[in-house]
């Protein structure tokens, strides 16, 4: 079984939620089952030349937090948080932005130094976190390298403005596990 087929057999796919319509995509399995192969895909996905300018993991909360550490851990590199509003302590730096079914509002630290990062993300569905952490990147001064994403949805998103590197594709998804 090559390493694809390996991580989705471990990903529950949930339907209609957490509305009709849905494919929600559970990672729960994924990170109870092996994940020094879970590390090691996020790392080979990632290229040499991006690894050698970043300084910084920047982990987008929630499922985020956990493939952040990951890499942050293995390459010994920084790792810096982005929360939902109210979640640090001040002073924070915060943007606003849209989604699906209102408005929400992601914050990091304010007295970070600036540094070169990659953004990692679970799931890249429509773009509209990933755009707003671009956003509150810049804000910050922070450089944004690229971004690493466990499982793309590209049918879902058009160009965000910056590289993106994931793991898997919904369309690298093996039949048999289509649907749990």
């Amino acid at each position: 079984m090559n390493v694809s087929n390996a991580l989705w057999s471990q990903i529950r796919s949930v339907q209609d939620f957490p509305k009709p319509g849905i494919c929600f995509y559970d990672l729960t399995p994924l990170f109870m089952s092996d994940i020094e192969l879970l590390t090691d895909a996020l790392v080979a996905s990632l290229p040499a030349e991006a690894l050698e300018n970043v300084d910084s993991f920047v982990a987008v909360e929630a499922r985020g937090f956990v493939l952040a550490t990951l890499l942050s851990q293995r390459l010994g590199k920084g790792l810096l948080l982005v929360r939902k509003a109210g979640k640090l302590p001040p002073p924070v730096i915060g943007v606003g932005y849209s989604l699906e079914y209102g408005l929400d509002r992601l914050e990091m630290s304010a007295d970070i130094k600036p540094q070169n990062v990659i953004i990692v993300d679970d799931v890249l569905a429509t773009g509209g976190t990933l755009r707003a952490v671009k956003q509150l990147m810049d804000k910050c001064q922070h450089t944004v390298v690229g971004a690493s994403i466990l499982l793309d949805l590209p049918d879902l998103h058009k160009d965000l403005g910056m590289k993106i590197w994931s793991v898997l594709d919904e369309t690298s998804r093996p039949v048999e596990a289509a649907v749990a």
